[in-house]
């Protein structure tokens, strides 16, 4: 069974950082991509990043780029969200979430079939 498990959320000031990582297990793919999605209160769900497994080519929305970095390690299907610069909007439970048999990286979630449970994320003065 496909298996996604998000950790290294938690609080952190503006400006402050905060490093995610997305534990993937259950499943053997030559490629695939890993995406991190986020969701506040009363919004709608919203593509973060994503990576591919291939070439490691990334994505990000327009809202983080400059500031978060996501990385893979292949060895561990493992995935990391770097945040650097957080800012109260960034605020939201962050899931991972995988694309299997991805031939390119994108942050819309209707690819992404498995998902992770969330960790919360909370950046206050």
């Amino acid at each position: 069974q496909v298996q996604l498990v998000e950790s290294g959320g938690g609080l952190a000031q503006p400006g402050g950082s905060l490093r995610l990582s997305c534990v993937a297990s259950g499943f053997t793919l030559d490629y695939y991509a890993i995406g991190w999605f986020r969701q506040a209160p009363g919004k709608r769900r919203e593509g973060v990043s994503g990576i591919a497994s291939s070439d490691e080519m990334t994505a990000y929305a327009d809202s983080v780029k400059g500031r978060f970095t996501t990385a893979i390690d292949k060895t561990k299907n493992t995935v990391f969200l770097q945040m650097n610069d957080l800012k109260p909007e960034d605020t939201a439970v962050y899931y991972c979430a995988l694309r299997p048999s991805a031939d390119y990286v994108g942050i819309g979630e209707e690819a992404y079939s498995y998902w992770g449970q969330g960790t919360q994320v909370t950046v206050s003065s």
